[in-house]
């Protein structure tokens, strides 16, 4: 029985120093209970790496040493000396009347927000797995929002990464950008997968060392985006970072900063296989997740890419047998002039657009957008267009091709949808320059359809449930591509909810060791089927199935690292049962 200071009768003390140790259970509590140079020691038994009960631990010198991974305790105050585990909870204890006495409800020093927060820093730091999984389970189950370890893991990329913005934290916005899509369990899982990235791309990289801005703050905003231009074509990416914290430095908005970056993205033809431009998106959109009074921190990481990026104009592909970059500049030399004659104009979509922009006449792709915008199609409206002619592409992509060509048709979806989310930024004309890059892509892509793989029949008829369980099967066995593409489309057809696909969907990918572009490839297409009709989203959704299952099953090696970690959270055994299954 609890005395009324908390503690609680554990061990006659006789008993204890006579057995060395002792397992005891106080009030919901399993507690190790240790004699060593003359002091009894109590501390909880299952160990914070992996749930070892540290009652079978070797105690020497001060030190209590876990027998299945040899984690090392300071057995009085419980820290670890090895950071890969965690500080073991140590417990209060009396001896009174020869009896043992432990408190075990004692004052934590941290709330477990707190400590998670900085285990979260710790496993980012060393790159540390199932630290990582149990800080974001323990910050989520403590009621902590979301955005607070997105927020850790932006700012962490940010600061040590030399090399700037890259897939990790592209993975990590993006699994941000999906969380509403997923179930609770799930949304543990994307943030868990997207501070891995995180890890994995910082883990020996140097950090990043900042410039300061300019003293000119007064400069106008036109020619700050001069300057950054100039410094980016040069590819001077120090003078380019200066330009850019000055336009931060001086109060320009969102928009403006956006602006700038996107100019500088599409000054050169679809740089760095349409990279650059998406991480510009996914830092705003980054942004918006955690506040623009982080830009400072955030934006200044893309100048390194920006500056060094391939050109595709110097490609290849891009000049012969046709000269399409050559094809681009003169279209661009007359943008302005197009734009004018458009001016309080309202454009109607025609029915057949997507016909010449899958088709196979690059004069006729360029000449069907240029007359759009004389017509006065915005940018908003012909990247949405644009965006669903890729989008195609990868639903209709044909599995005779060599696997590695799956990135190719991804590459120009994910960056048409860049180009379509930054015209929603802002309306700034540069941007027409990424719509016609895209719909360029487009067009290069179009033996990747030959023949295309047709789109599933409509089937009404089918059972809503029985095809989410063929989508389930399709991602555990290999080359089911057809087959998930086509459970999706008839789930949608037998009336299926959307949101209950898009969450058996993410679910798929979050229990899967996916590479960057999945995690792309979905969330482009969970962002472009958000406000389209029926019958795109349903194309759109087809192709993102196809992608999953195309490259699925993986090994699934995070998924068990997590479900370690979600058994430890819940004070489960884990050694015992031999397995994580």
């Amino acid at each position: 029985m609890a005395s009324s200071d908390g503690f609680v009768p554990a061990v006659a003390l006789d008993e204890l120093r006579e057995a060395g140790r002792e397992l005891v259970s106080a009030d919901g509590r399993t507690i190790a209970l240790f004699v060593h140079e003359g002091e009894v020691r109590a501390v909880d038994n299952a160990c914070p790496h992996m749930g070892f009960p540290l009652v079978e631990g070797s105690v020497d010198d001060g030190v209590l040493t876990c027998h299945w991974h040899h984690a090392r305790f300071e057995l009085s105050c419980g820290d670890t000396f090895d950071p890969w585990a965690d500080d073991v909870l140590t417990y209060p204890v009396e001896i009174r009347d020869g009896t043992v006495y432990v408190d075990p409800h004692p004052e934590l020093d941290d709330p477990p927000q707190v400590h998670w927060s900085n285990r979260l820093e710790d496993g980012l730091e060393q790159n540390l797995r199932l630290v990582v999984a149990k800080s974001v389970i323990g910050l989520l189950d403590a009621g902590v929002d979301a955005t607070d370890p997105l927020e850790t893991g932006i700012r962490f990329g940010c600061r040590y990464r030399r090399q700037g913005w890259g897939p990790g934290l592209t993975v990590l916005t993006a699994m941000a950008n999906v969380l509403p899509d997923l179930d609770p369990l799930d949304r543990k899982r994307a943030l868990y997968h997207g501070l891995l990235e995180v890890g994995n791309d910082v883990s020996n990289e140097p950090p990043q060392f900042e410039q300061e801005p300019l003293g000119a703050t007064d400069t106008s905003f036109d020619r700050l985006l001069s300057w950054f231009r100039e410094n980016i074509e040069v590819r001077d990416p120090s003078g380019a970072e200066r330009v850019l914290r000055t336009a931060i430095a001086a109060g320009y908005d969102d928009d403006d900063l956006a602006r700038l970056l996107a100019t500088a993205a599409t000054d050169h033809r679809y740089i760095q296989t349409g990279h650059v431009l998406d991480f510009v998106n996914k830092a705003c959109e980054a942004l918006d997740h955690v506040g623009w009074g982080y830009a400072d921190e955030v934006l200044p990481s893309l100048v390194r890419g920006l500056a060094t990026a391939d050109r595709k104009e110097e490609s290849a592909e891009w000049r012969r047998p046709i000269d399409l970059a050559g094809l681009l500049d003169d279209t661009f030399d007359e943008l302005d002039r197009f734009v004018e004659f458009g001016a309080g104009k309202t454009w109607s979509r025609p029915d057949d657009i997507l016909d010449p922009l899958l088709g196979d006449d690059p004069d006729a792709i360029v000449d069907t957008l240029v007359e759009a915008i004389r017509d006065g199609a915005t940018p908003e409206e012909l990247a949405d267009i644009v965006s669903l002619a890729a989008g195609v592409r990868v639903a209709q992509f044909a599995t005779s091709n060599e696997f590695s060509d799956w990135n190719t048709v991804h590459h120009t979806f994910t960056y048409a949808n860049a180009v379509h989310q930054l015209t929603k930024r802002t309306d700034a004309v540069e941007l027409y320059r990424g719509v016609f890059d895209a719909a360029i892509n487009v067009y290069l892509d179009r033996f990747l359809n030959t023949p295309p793989a047709p789109l599933p029949d409509v089937n009404p008829d089918a059972n809503p449930q029985a095809e989410l369980d063929t989508l389930s099967a399709a991602f555990d066995a290999e080359g089911r591509v057809n087959e998930a593409g086509r459970a999706a489309a008839h789930f949608l057809d037998a009336g299926g909810d959307p949101a209950t696909l898009r969450r058996e969907l993410g679910g798929a990918l979050v229990t899967e060791d996916a590479g960057f572009h999945t995690y792309q490839a979905l969330e482009a297409g969970f962002t472009q089927v958000a406000s389209r009709p029926p019958e795109e989203a349903r194309t759109l959704l087809v192709g993102v199935a196809r992608y999953l299952a195309a490259h699925s099953p993986t090994r699934r090696e995070r998924e068990q690292t997590f479900t370690i970690a979600s058994r430890l959270q819940r004070g489960d055994s884990v050694h015992e049962t031999g397995n994580t299954e």
